[in-house]
């Protein structure tokens, strides 16, 4: 206990202003992406805030709009005109009294359609945010593939079982082509632990051995404990390593592949935790971040870009989950008001934002909790 209490001390000063870069830009971006939709709109913003909580600093632009930085560095709010609090809530009492042009301004009544392109704008401004970033990467760094030949076999492991030895050549899984040994943890961890046909190119001969990933404790790149579908194989560190570089049109081509596979693997991650086919302490809060970004960051910047790009993706896509309170949930609440001709009654409105809250909550509570596993806190 006291030795994990030292690390984390030890760790948080130094992975601090990577993990407020890390998120500042995030969420900045997200909450960019509501202002420019809102202002192109004609929606009035009064609040534009990177962090909850009390203000740092701050100042007003020509347009009345209130910039500031909070304490609470793990998210961020645009507030409209005609909103009740952070969350965008319409504050009906306060839009009654308002003028003819006051409610102009206001994005409660503006159209459907425009309110729901403000919601979407926030979401949409993370993939592009990631987009950019990874573009730019894979233009400087190229792309690294190693072999996808089989180095090591664990003993007893599924692979094992299945007859798999060092030495094979992986071709397919599934029948999708395997030319980088980096597929491999990509397409078994999103198996479910659904029996795959695996591809093999042994000594000049093919062929195919079935194999069922097993969910087992393990390491993730960074060394840090976790739990994940699994075959048993390692990589052959022998194996020829080639690097592909991209001009702008393939290197943006690539970043809208990587931004989609990130997408992919996140909805199939979430949908296997919840039918029980995936670990929930693969889920990570503000301290696990934190402790990752600290981690990236001891490589280098290059990789520290990288992890933005992914988080971006990630909450973005999060953000877009039909939950009340999330864009996701507004989005909802429009795409019934589109079908209904009118919107939700104020009380159906509260019960949803009321759930939302809860969910949203048991959820920090739940990577809070993972978080501090990890730092065998308990």
């Amino acid at each position: 206990m006291l030795d994990t209490i030292q690390s984390l001390i030890a760790w948080t000063p130094m992975g601090l202003p990577a993990f407020l870069f890390v998120i500042t830009l995030v969420v900045f971006f997200h909450e960019l992406g509501h202002f420019l939709a809102a202002r192109y709109f004609g929606v009035k913003v009064l609040v534009f805030s990177v962090g909850f909580g009390k203000e740092i600093f701050g100042w007003n632009d020509k347009h009345g709009t209130r910039w500031k930085l909070s304490w609470l560095p793990i998210g961020g709010y645009v507030k409209f005109s005609g909103d009740a609090d952070a969350s965008s809530r319409p504050d009906n009492d306060a839009a009654s009294q308002m003028t003819a042009a006051e409610k102009a301004q206001t994005l409660t009544y503006k159209p459907v359609g425009q309110r729901a392109a403000v919601a979407a704008a926030g979401p949409f401004a993370n993939f592009a945010l990631a987009i950019v970033l990874l573009t730019g990467l894979f233009m400087y760094t190229g792309h690294s593939v190693m072999a996808p030949v089989i180095g090591q076999v664990t003993k007893g492991s599924p692979a094992a079982l299945a007859g798999i030895m060092p030495g094979d050549r992986v071709t397919s899984i599934n029948r999708t082509k395997v030319t980088d040994f980096q597929q491999l943890p990509q397409i078994i961890s999103l198996s479910g632990g659904e029996t795959l046909a695996v591809g093999l190119l042994r000594q000049g001969r093919d062929l195919t051995v079935n194999v069922t990933p097993k969910l087992m404790n393990t390491t993730d790149v960074l060394g840090n404990p976790t739990s994940q579908m699994v075959i048993g194989v390692r990589p052959d560190p022998k194996a020829p390593v080639t690097r592909e570089m991209y001009g702008p049109v393939g290197a943006f081509r690539a970043a809208c592949s990587e931004t989609w596979n990130i997408v992919r693997s996140t909805i199939v991650g979430v949908s296997q935790m919840i039918t029980g086919n995936a670990s929930t302490d693969q889920l990570r809060g503000p301290v696990g971040i934190a402790n990752m970004t600290r981690q990236v960051a001891d490589f280098g910047f290059l990789p520290l870009l990288n992890l933005v790009a992914i988080l971006s993706v990630s909450i973005g896509l999060i953000n877009l989950f039909p939950i009340p309170l999330l864009d996701g949930g507004h989005l909802l609440y429009y795409a019934v008001e589109a079908v209904l001709g009118r919107p939700l009654g104020e009380r159906a409105q509260d019960v949803g934002f009321r759930l939302g809250l809860v969910f949203v909550l048991g959820l920090m509570l739940l990577t809070t909790w993972n978080d501090l596993v990890r730092l065998n806190l308990f």
